[in-house]
């Protein structure tokens, strides 16, 4: 099955503004307002979601659309303390109560579907094993363990038999999703994560279907996709990328321009959105390399998310000239509960205290007010 992304078979955002709201899949998202995927570190033991989740979500169900934290598909995808898994039924059982308590808040979610690959570390990895990447070579940076920050070691390189059972993995956290009660599912294909890797030429040195040209290394993405559309419907289905960032290890690729345009036309008709990190998160635009979104925005032709430091008055100038669909914000979406409020009426933002965001309890996650408290 595939879907109509061309101009004819979607919603126009033209004229649009944030607080319209947008038929999607088959639902209706209250708004063009996303809140962007951000890990918190706040899964227990077994990687599994809790009760605290489940409302840090629901309080910010006002966002039209929610992505989760990136959270894992298998026990090796994973490549930090305390963030959670979809996989096991334990983790379902979690994320259940999450998508309960979300949709009686009248509010979407998906799951961020993600194997983090390289950035990864022994220390998170069953019976201390390796990490695994497209090739061997060794990320810059340390990883986060339990001990504290250690340098990433040099990964294993996957052999080419074993690239199959990833897109099982894939398909099986799909499968997850949908009895966890999600909405769909976002495949993270950014941030140097696993997909990326495989994406790059600076991380893809392989010889076999799998690397060299372009059209081998987007082989395994697409692959991706199309299994877990085949579980959930082209339709609920989005890719998150960030052409540009190079942080998560020295990501890069030699022709991202050609290669992304390339990878989103590919993925026409598989995927229902495109969910675009635009520059370099935390970096001002003079600093990062030139590329044409417009131009990626032109070769998907479907939804298209725009992600990267935008304001209310940016974001509606986006829609305004049909330049995105729906923005997504992060940041401001971890001190304001109340954000699409907040934003709707001109009002203040409260400010996040970043040493409380990842790991710990309510402290930093649930505790932040609402303006009306």
């Amino acid at each position: 099955m595939t879907i109509d992304n061309s101009p004819s078979g979607r919603a126009a955002s033209t004229r649009a503004t944030l607080f319209d709201p947008l038929e999607f899949g088959g639902i209706t998202l209250g708004n063009r307002i996303v809140m962007a995927p951000m890990t918190r570190s706040r899964a227990g033991a077994g990687d599994v979601p809790g009760a605290l989740s489940a409302t840090y979500y629901a309080q910010r169900a006002s966002a039209g659309l929610i992505v989760t934290e990136g959270t894992q598909i298998s026990p090796l995808g994973k490549g930090y303390p305390f963030t959670p898994g979809i996989y096991s039924d334990a983790q379902i059982d979690g994320w259940q109560r999450v998508t309960d308590a979300v949709h009686r808040a009248g509010g979407r979610i998906f799951v961020q579907l993600a194997h983090v690959g390289r950035i990864g570390h022994p220390d998170l990895q069953p019976d201390g094993a390796l990490p695994v990447a497209p090739s061997a070579i060794q990320p810059d940076g340390q990883a986060f363990t339990p001990a504290g920050p250690k340098p990433h070691p040099v990964p294993r390189a996957l052999e080419t038999n074993e690239i199959p059972g990833i897109v099982e993995q894939y398909a099986h956290a799909a499968q997850a999703a949908l009895r966890a009660g999600f909405d769909g599912v976002e495949i993270h294909a950014g941030n140097g994560y696993l997909l990326d890797q495989f994406l790059r030429d600076g991380t893809n040195r392989r010889t076999d279907p799998y690397g060299g040209t372009i059209d081998n290394r987007i082989r395994l993405p697409l692959d991706v996709v199309r299994a877990v559309g085949r579980v959930v419907s082209p339709a609920r289905v989005g890719v998150r990328i960030s052409p540009v960032t190079p942080h998560f290890g020295g990501i890069a690729d030699s022709q991202p321009q050609a290669l992304f345009d390339r990878f989103a036309n590919r993925l026409t008709g598989l995927a229902a959105y495109l969910h675009v990190v635009e520059g370099i998160p935390q970096s001002a635009a003079d600093q990062a390399p030139p590329f044409d979104y417009r131009a990626l925005r032109r070769a998907f032709g479907g939804f298209y998310i725009a992600n990267g430091g935008y304001t209310k008055a940016r974001a509606q100038q986006a829609l305004d000239d049909g330049h995105a669909d729906l923005v997504s914000f992060a940041y401001p979406f971890i001190a304001n509960p109340d954000f699409v409020t907040r934003l709707r009426h001109d009002r203040p933002l409260a400010h996040a205290d970043m040493s409380t965001a990842y790991g710990g309890g309510e402290a930093g996650y649930t505790d932040y007010p609402t303006l009306d408290a």
